[in-house]
This record gives C-alpha cells, structure tokens and sequence, in this order.
C-alpha cells in the first residue's frame, strides 16, 4: 500500500491533506475489518445449549403430546393386560359396597351393585378397543380393496363402485350402523362390523383419489408397457405410494371409532350384561348421576381423555410431516 501512495505522490503530485487522507484511510478500514471479524468470531465462540436444556425446549413444545402418548400408553396396556392393575374381579358383586365413593381401595369407586367400576373400566376398555381395531380394521381393508379396484381399472367399474359408495355416503354413519346391527344382531362383534362398514366409504374414496393421482406416473405407465402383470402394478407400485392419505385417515378416525363404539354400547346394542364396555358403564350409571356422579362420569372421562390423547397425537404426527 506504501509503494501505491507514493507513486501517486509523484506522478499527480497531490496536495498534503490528500495524501494524509489517504494515510489514515487504510487503518480505519483496517479497524473495521477487525472489529467484523471480531464479532463474528464471538458469535461462533457461543456455547451450545446443554442436553438438559434441549431436553426442556422439547418437553416444553410438546409437553401435551408428551402427556397424551403416556396416558394412551397406559390405557393400551390396561386394556390389554388389566391382571397388572386390579386384582378384583370385574364381575363380583357386593350389595353391602354399594356406591362407595372413590378411595384409595376403590380407585373409582364402586357401581350399584358394589363391583369395584375401576377393574371394570379396564376390562371394559378391553372390549371397547378391541371392537374399535375391529372396525377401522374392516373400513381400511375394504376401503383400499374398493379404492384400489376403482382408481386403477377406471370405466363402468368405478362408476358401479362409487355409485355404491355414494349410497352409502348419503347415510349418516352413526344411522348406518344402527341399521345394521339391528339386523345382524347385537353384541361387540356386530357392532365392530357395522361401524366398520359405516365408515368404510370414506377410505374408499380417499384410496381411489390417491390412486387416480399414482396410475399416471411414468413408472406405471413403465411398467405396463414391459409387460409386469397387473397384480403386480398393483401391489408393488400403486398400493405403496397411495397409502399414505389412508393411513393418516385411519389414525385420525380412530378416536371416532372408539365414540361410535361406546354410543352403540350406551344405547345397548353391545355386549349383554354383565360384560363391561366403556358405553354400557355409563348407560349403568346414568340413573345416579345425582347421588352418585363417580359413577357414570369416570368412565366417561376416560372415553373423553383416550380420544382426546388420540387426536392430539394425530395431528401432532400430521403437522410434522410423519404421515
């Protein structure tokens, strides 16, 4: 930088504060550029955060998902599983315990005829899941199965099919099912199927939607033309990349599921007495809803929180992109 000044000193000759400018220019720069560096190597010497502080901002964002997947957790081994919790059997009955409020040897206390109504909430969810798995079951199975043949093959095939489908559509689900059990017969197996078949419309239409948008891709039109079979096409390449909207259907109607369950059972059309289902428990109980609230409210509350924690977990997983 010395040998530029002073060759411009010598061939323009510049006045003094020209060049004294030029002299203090070069270190202001200077600074400035050492002050830049400076910075930024402080912000890149900021210490991470630590594990428990990660750990906190996690939990904090997701604190209600959190609380949702251990309740649901414990709901699925309860119901699975109720000998880990309760030793009392849910059928016993015992008129000099009768309405007893909750306690810590009864946790919710005990129903009209003294049967202690937490070990029956638990084999009651035992049936009341059960009959739900049942049923989405039966809709995602037959929906892909309907969505599938419909999409792929196109023509007279999809306008019979979805004709059918629209019938069925035009008919609130709840109706539907009532109708159905009615003439199947009543118990937790026929009211699993007619719910299954109630909501089985609509995974047939989102299948299909989904599979009119994957047969056009240039990998089936590929393999169609080198002669892959059909059931091939299907299975390997249609099914895989159209499932994923089903699946997303499923876990979100799965807490809807499980309400249609417990009204059917509540309305008696489950499973006969004494058998517990979450719905009969509170159809039970509804008489001493005044003098005895513990009675049908728990087992209401616990409909309530599993389809709540269900939900919540389904669009938290929804949001973040994982189905």
């Amino acid at each position: 930088m010395s040998i530029g000044i002073t060759e411009t000193a010598v061939a323009g000759a510049p006045p003094a504060e020209h060049a004294a400018h030029a002299v203090h220019t070069i270190p202001a720069a200077r600074t400035g550029r050492t002050t830049a560096d400076g910075g930024a190597r402080s912000a890149r010497r900021l210490p991470a955060p630590s594990p428990l502080r990660r750990i906190a901002d996690v939990l904090r964002g997701r604190f209600v998902v959190i609380v949702s997947g251990i309740f649901l957790a414990f709901v699925a081994v309860a119901s699975a599983v109720p000998q880990l919790f309760t030793r009392l059997d849910p059928y016993k009955t015992s008129p000099a315990d009768k309405l007893l409020a909750p306690s810590a040897q009864h946790w919710f206390g005990t129903d009209q005829v003294g049967r202690d109504l937490f070990t029956r909430v638990l084999y009651g969810g035992r049936a009341t899941l059960l009959a739900s798995l049942i049923s989405l079951s039966i809709a995602f199975v037959g929906g892909l199965l309907i969505g599938v043949i419909s999409g792929y093959f196109g023509g007279w095939i999809d306008g019979l099919l979805m004709r059918g489908v629209d019938v069925l559509l035009s008919i609130p689900g709840l109706l539907l099912a009532i109708t159905i059990v009615t003439a199947i017969g009543f118990g937790t197996t026929p009211v699993a199927v007619a719910i299954g078949i109630g909501i089985l419309p609509g995974f047939a239409r989102t299948t299909r939607s989904q599979v009119l948008r994957v047969r056009e891709r240039s990998y089936i039109e590929a393999a169609r033309v080198g002669g892959v079979p059909v059931t091939s096409v299907i299975f390997r390449h249609v099914i895989p990349n159209a499932i994923g909207p089903v699946s997303v259907l499923a876990l979100l109607d799965f807490g809807s599921v499980i309400m249609a369950v417990a009204t059917l059972s509540f309305l008696g059309f489950g499973a006969r007495p004494p058998a517990a289902e979450w719905g009969s428990l509170i159809n039970d109980g509804r008489s001493y809803l005044v003098t005895s609230p513990w009675v049908p409210l728990l087992p209401g509350l616990t409909v309530v929180l599993t389809v709540l924690s269900i939900t919540v977990i389904a669009q938290s997983l929804k949001k973040r992109g994982n189905l």
